[in-house]
């Protein structure tokens, strides 16, 4: 059952605080629900998960419509600018900002808002040119940039190692990632997303405040996809 494993993640959770000298109220949930039915998400809300992460627009919309209990709804996947509209009115957080380009459609339809939308810069950890985000060298650049766009709130990074056997290998790639975030303005500083089923863990213990966990909460998908998606 979903209850189960959130308890048990949590529990883990707890034991990665622990080991790191944190407390697990530092860390924030989200459930990465891509292809997950409405019912099973709204398993997971009764049971006391309060943040969702979902990897494509046209499947997030009708289910954030559906759910019965409010949940805090994030965007993890690739978001292609001419989906900027519906994602800044549907979405709490977008975590996947990448470029300059995109950051500023997501200002111009969050205007509508009232409020300013929070988004995450996207660090592409591995350095290729096949994998999205902002290249560590330019996070300070695309920080500033976004930093100052009026409707926009920048809180922090987000990344994902490469694909690895060992977790273990994913800890140089999330050291990278924290100091970047350390050198951001303390304003920006809110947020670091980086951690999923495989390696949270270590992620907690590298200074994650936000892991991204689907298969270790809602169980395995058919597709073999990861969780973090490849397509907005």
């Amino acid at each position: 059952m979903i209850a189960d494993n959130l308890a048990r993640l949590r529990e883990r959770i707890a034991a990665a605080c622990d080991r790191a000298g944190r407390s697990p109220d530092e860390i924030l949930l989200v459930g990465a629900s891509k292809q997950v039915p409405p019912d099973r998400i709204q398993e997971a809300l009764d049971a006391g998960l309060t943040a969702l992460g979902e990897n494509y627009i046209q499947e997030a919309v009708p289910k954030i419509a559906a759910m019965e209990r409010p949940a805090t709804w994030h965007f993890i996947g690739h978001l292609q600018r001419n989906k900027a509209k519906i994602a800044a009115e549907s979405f709490d957080l977008i975590q996947t900002v990448g470029t300059e380009a995109l950051a500023r459609a997501l200002d111009r339809h969050a205007e509508a808002r009232g409020r300013p939308l929070p988004v995450l810069l996207e660090v592409n950890l591995a350095g290729s040119p096949e994998r999205p985000g902002v290249l560590p060298s330019d996070v300070a650049r695309l920080a500033d940039t976004v930093a100052a766009l009026p409707h926009l709130h920048l809180q922090g990074l987000m990344g994902m190692p490469p694909a690895q056997e060992d977790p273990e290998s994913a800890r140089p790639y999330f050291r990278t990632l924290k100091r970047l975030w350390d050198a951001l303005h303390n304003e920006n500083r809110m947020t670091l997303s980086m951690g999923m089923t495989g390696d949270f863990e270590i992620a907690i213990e590298e200074g994650s405040t936000l892991i991204r966990v689907g298969t270790g909460l809602f169980g395995a998908r058919g597709t073999g996809e990861s969780e973090r998606g490849v397509t907005g």
